[in-house]
C-alpha cells in the first residue's frame, strides 16, 4: 500500500478539488453576490448550476471518452477546473460566471465518472476498497475544512483568492499526476457496450435507486442547515456542527476502507441505520445542543464511508460496465444533490426547517429495504461471512 499512497494521495486531492470547487460559493456568497450585482439566491444557482453540469454530460463524456488513456484524461479534466476557477475569479459578469461553474460541473463530471475506478485499478483485489477508501476522503475534507477555509480565505483577501487558490492547487495537482499517478488504457472500441446496457447488469440498478435516494435525503437536511440550527437557536455554532459532522466523516472514511473488502453490505445497513438514528435524535430530541452534536457526530459516522461504499458497489456490480454504471452513479449523484437543494427549499417554505429529519427517515425506509433485498447482486453476503 506504501507505494500507492502517492498516486492515491493525488486522485484524493482531485476529489478535494471537484468537491470544494462545487461548494465553495456557499462559503464567499455574500461577496460573490455582491461583486456580481445579483442576490444570492441567485448567486447561490452558481451550486445548481455546476451539478447540472455534471448531471447532464457525466453519461455521454464517458461514453465519448472511454477510448482515451486514463491519465490523459484526467489531466483534461483537472485542466479544466483551473480554467473555470480561474475565469470565475477574474469574472464581473453573471453570465461568465455561471458558464464557468457549468463547465467545471462538466470536468466534474468527468473525473468523478474515472477516479474511483482509477484508484480501484491501482491495487490489488484486496486492497481495492481501501484505495477507493483514500481517495474519496477529499469528500469530507472539502466539506469540513475546505469551506471554512475558503470562507476565512475570502473574508481575508477577498473571494476571487479562495477561487485563485483552487486554480494554484490544480496546478501543483498537474504536475503531481504527471510525475506519480500511472497510467492505462481506454477501453478497446469493440470492447465497449452501450452505456445503458449496465442496467441490465444485476446489481446495477438496485446501488443507482440507494445512490439516488440516501443523496437526495441527505442533501435535503445538509444544504439547510443552518435554518434547522438557527430554529434551535445555535445559529453561531454552524461551523462547529459542520466540523463535527466532517470529522466524525473521516472516522467513518477510515473503517469503511478498513473494512469494505469483507464487509460492503454490512457497512452499508450501518451506515444507513447511523444516518435514519441521526436524523430521529434531531426530530424528536433536538432539545439542546448536546443531543445535537451527538446527533451529528452519528450523522457523520453514517455518512462518511457512504460515497466508497456506493462507488465500490456500482464498481464491482457493474464488472465489464463498471465505467458505465460509476457514470450513471454520477449522474444520479448530482440529480439528487440539484433535487434535495428543491425539495429543502419547498419543504422549508411549506413545512419548516422541522420537516427535515423526518423527510431523511422517511426516504431512508426504502433505502433500508433496497440494500437488505439486494443480497445476491448489489450488496451481497460475501461467501462464508455473515455481511
Amino acid at each position: 500500500m506504501k507505494s500507492l499512497l502517492s498516486p492515491l494521495l493525488a486522485l484524493a486531492t482531485a476529489v478535494f478539488i471537484t468537491s470544494l470547487t462545487e461548494t465553495l460559493p456557499a462559503g464567499v456568497l455574500p461577496a460573490m453576490s455582491a461583486a456580481l450585482g445579483v442576490t444570492e439566491p441567485a448567486m447561490g444557482q452558481s451550486v445548481t448550476v455546476y451539478a447540472v453540469g455534471t448531471a447532464l454530460t457525466a453519461i455521454p463524456l464517458t461514453a465519448a471518452t472511454a477510448g482515451w488513456r486514463r491519465k490523459h484524461l484526467l489531466l483534461t479534466a483537472m485542466a479544466a477546473f483551473a480554467v473555470a476557477n480561474t475565469v470565475t475569479a477574474l469574472s464581473s459578469s453573471y453570465p461568465v460566471t455561471m458558464s464557468a461553474r457549468f463547465v467545471a460541473g462538466v470536468a466534474a463530471g468527468l473525473a468523478w465518472a474515472l477516479l474511483a475506478g482509477y484508484a480501484r485499478r491501482m491495487a490489488p483485489p484486496h486492497l481495492r476498497g481501501k484505495a477507493i477508501a483514500v481517495a474519496m476522503a477529499g469528500i469530507p475534507l472539502a466539506l469540513s475544512l475546505g469551506v471554512p477555509a475558503g470562507a476565512f480565505l475570502g473574508k481575508a483577501l477577498g473571494w476571487q483568492a479562495a477561487f485563485l487558490s483552487m486554480t494554484g492547487l490544480t496546478v501543483l495537482l498537474l504536475a503531481w499526476i504527471t510525475a506519480s499517478v500511472p497510467d492505462y488504457p481506454g477501453q478497446a472500441r469493440a470492447a465497449r457496450a452501450p452505456m445503458l446496457r449496465a442496467l441490465r447488469v444485476p446489481g446495477v440498478v438496485p446501488v443507482l435507486f440507494v445512490t439516488l435516494v440516501f443523496v437526495l435525503a441527505h442533501t435535503i437536511l445538509y444544504t439547510y442547515i443552518a435554518p434547522f440550527l438557527d430554529r434551535l437557536g445555535m445559529s453561531a455554532s454552524i461551523d462547529l456542527v459542520l466540523l463535527v459532522f466532517g470529522a466524525a466523516s473521516l472516522v467513518s472514511i477510515w473503517i469503511v476502507g478498513a473494512r469494505i473488502h469483507r464487509h460492503l453490505r454490512l457497512l452499508t445497513v450501518a451506515a444507513t441505520l447511523l444516518v435514519a438514528l441521526a436524523a430521529a435524535l434531531l426530530a424528536v430530541l433536538s432539545a439542546g445542543p448536546a443531543l445535537v452534536y451527538a446527533a451529528v457526530t452519528l450523522w457523520g459516522l453514517g455518512w462518511g464511508g457512504v460515497p466508497t461504499l456506493l462507488q465500490t458497489a456500482a464498481s464491482e456490480a457493474g464488472g465489464e460496465a463498471a465505467d458505465a454504471a460509476q457514470a450513471m452513479l454520477v449522474t444520479l449523484w448530482n440529480a439528487a444533490m440539484a433535487g434535495g437543494g428543491v425539495a429543502g427549499g419547498v419543504l422549508l417554505g411549506l413545512a419548516g426547517p422541522g420537516s427535515f429529519p423526518w423527510s431523511v427517515l422517511a426516504l431512508l425506509v426504502p433505502v433500508l429495504a433496497v440494500v437488505a433485498g439486494a443480497r445476491a447482486h448489489g450488496f451481497p453476503v460475501r461467501r462464508g461471512l455473515v455481511s
